[in-house]
C-alpha cells in the first residue's frame, strides 16, 4: 500500500549549525509498504506512476514519521502513574511495590499488559524497552500482548532479592533460572528481545548482580537494563551497600553488567569517572525527563554526555514519568536542559526519539527511519491537532519551527494514526 503525506525521517544525528544531510523531507511525499516493511519513499506523483494499482491512504496534510521508540518504562506501573507526593525510595515503598505485588495474578498481569500496549500505541510508540515485575507471568503477558500487534518489545523480569517486600523477592539462583527460561522462550522470538533486568543495586545483593552478569556473558545478544544515579539518597544508600566500589556505576561494572547493550535509566548524578566508564564501555545513559521532574530527582547532564562521547537515549519512565507521549517527553527534556543553559534543537529532539534511540539499541537497520527494508512502524502526526496548535502553526515559517511547536504544544492529540509493521493499530 501507499501512504500519502509529508514524509519526514532522519538519516544521521543533526548538527544544529548545519542540518544539511541529516534528514529527508518530502512535502508531497509517499511511503510504499510491502509485507510489513518499507519498500521505498518518494514523491507522491512518482510513486503513483510506479505503483498504479496500490491502495492509497491519504494523509497529505499530516507528517508521516517513524514510530517513536521509548527506551525505559515500567509496565506494572500503569496504575501507579500520577501518585502523589514523595521522592524515589519512599515512592517505591508506598506505591510501586504494592502494585507490582498484584502481578503474581496472571489474569491481572494480562489485563494490565493490554492497557499498557494500548497506551503506548495510542501515543505513537511502536518500540518499547520495559521492566516487568518479579513474576515470570508478567513477562509472558507483556510479550504475548506485544506479539499480537507485531511491535518491537524489549523487556525482562525484574531481579530483586533484598530491600523490597517479601512477596516481591526472588533469590540469586531462582532469578538466574527464571531469566534463563524466559530468554529461551522470548529472545529474538518474532520482534521480541530480552532485557536482563536487575532493578538496581539497592534491591540486588552482590550475589544476584553476579548472576545477572553471568546471564549477560552467556547471552551476549540480550540487552541489560537497570537504574543508576537517579536520586542522591539512592546513591548514598547504594554506596553504603557496596562500600568497596569506587562509584555507583562501578558496582555494575564489577558484576559484568556494563557494555554496549546496557541501558542505564536516569544517569543524572554522574562523576567524571562514571562518564569515562560510559564512554569506554559504550553503555547507554537514558534520560527520563518527566519522571526526573515529578520525583525531584535532578537535571540530566545531556550536553556534557554528548560532548564526552556517551550514547544517550530518551524515555518516558512511566509510572514515575507522567506521560506515555514521547512528544511530551521531548518537551520536558527541552525544559530541563534550559535550567542548565542548554537548548535542545528540535531536529535533534525528534531524531533522538526515533533514529537516535534505534542506534542506541543497535537496531537502526530495523526501526527508527524509512530506510528500505526496515519495519513499517509509522506515526501520522497532525501538527495542528488542537485549536492552540492550529493558531500557532499559522505563523510557522520552517519545518524546524513546526517541529518545535509540535513538541511544545503537541501530545497524544497530535497522533492521527499509527502503523506497526504495516498494519494500522490506531
Amino acid at each position: 500500500m501507499i501512504l500519502r503525506g509529508r514524509v519526514l525521517h532522519f538519516l544521521k544525528q543533526p548538527n544544529p549549525v548545519n542540518l544539511e544531510g541529516s534528514y529527508e523531507y518530502i512535502e508531497e511525499g509517499a511511503v510504499v509498504i510491502n509485507e510489513g516493511r518499507i519498500l521505498e519513499i518518494g514523491t507522491y506523483m512518482d510513486t503513483r506512476v510506479k505503483y498504479p494499482d496500490l491502495e492509497v491512504t491519504d494523509y497529505s496534510k499530516n507528517l508521516i514519521f517513524p514510530g517513536f521508540i521509548d527506551l525505559h518504562n515500567h509496565y506494572p506501573q500503569v496504575q501507579v502513574i500520577a501518585s502523589y507526593g514523595t521522592q524515589l525510595l519512599e515512592w517505591l515503598q508506598k506505591y510501586t511495590f504494592p502494585e507490582e505485588a498484584k502481578f503474581g495474578d496472571q489474569s491481572y498481569a494480562k489485563l494490565q499488559a493490554k492497557k499498557f500496549i494500548k497506551l503506548l500505541l495510542s501515543n505513537g510508540t511502536t518500540t518499547s524497552v520495559s521492566f516487568c515485575s518479579v513474576h515470570k507471568d508478567s513477562v509472558n503477558s507483556l510479550f504475548e500482548e506485544a506479539s499480537k500487534h507485531n511491535m518491537c518489545m524489549i523487556a525482562g523480569k525484574v531481579m530483586m532479592d533484598r530491600n523490597a517486600p517479601d512477596n516481591l523477592l526472588d533469590d540469586p539462583l531462582s532469578s538466574y533460572q527464571d531469566t534463563k527460561e524466559l530468554i529461551s522462550k522470548w529472545h529474538e522470538n518474532g520482534r521480541n528481545y530480552y532485557a536482563i533486568s536487575p532493578r538496581f543495586a539497592i534491591t540486588s545483593s552482590p550475589e544476584q548482580l553476579l548472576q545477572a552478569g553471568r546471564l549477560v556473558a552467556e547471552h551476549p545478544t540480550c540487552y541489560m537494563q537497570t537504574h543508576l544515579g537517579e536520586n542522591k539518597e539512592e546513591i548514598r544508600y547504594a554506596m553504603n551497600l557496596y562500600p568497596n566500589s569506587k562509584n555507583y556505576l562501578d558496582i555494575y561494572r564489577e558484576a559484568g553488567l556494563v557494555g554496549s547493550k546496557s541501558l542505564m535509566g536516569h544517569s543524572i548524578h554522574l562523576s567524571p569517572d562514571e562518564i569515562s566508564i560510559f564512554k569506554d564501555l559504550e553503555a547507554i545513559a537514558v534520560h527520563c525527563p518527566t519522571s526526573n521532574m515529578f520525583l525531584g530527582s535532578g537535571f540530566f547532564p545531556l550536553r556534557n554526555l554528548i560532548n564526552s562521547g556517551v550514547k544517550v537515549g530518551v524515555a518516558t519512565d512511566v509510572g514515575g514519568g507522567t506521560s506515555y507521549s514521547m512528544i511530551s517527553t521531548l518537551d520536558a527534556a527541552y525544559k530541563i536542559q534550559q535550567f542548565i543553559d542548554f537548548s535542545v534543537h528540535p531536529m535533534y529532539a525528534f531524531y533522538w526519539a526515533t533514529l537516535g534511540n534505534a542506534k542506541a539499541l543497535g537496531l537502526e537497520k530495523e526501526i527508527g527511519s524509512f530506510r528500505k527494508g526496515s519495519f513499517a512502524d509509522l506515526v501520522i502526526l497532525d501538527t495542528r491537532g488542537d485549536l492552540c496548535s492550529d493558531i500557532r502553526m499559522k505563523t510557522c515559517t520552517s519545518l524546524t519551527e513546526e517541529l518545535f511547536v509540535l513538541q511544545t504544544l503537541g501530545g497524544n492529540h497530535s497522533v492521527k494514526a499509527v502503523y506497526v509493521a504495516g498494519e494500522r493499530s490506531k
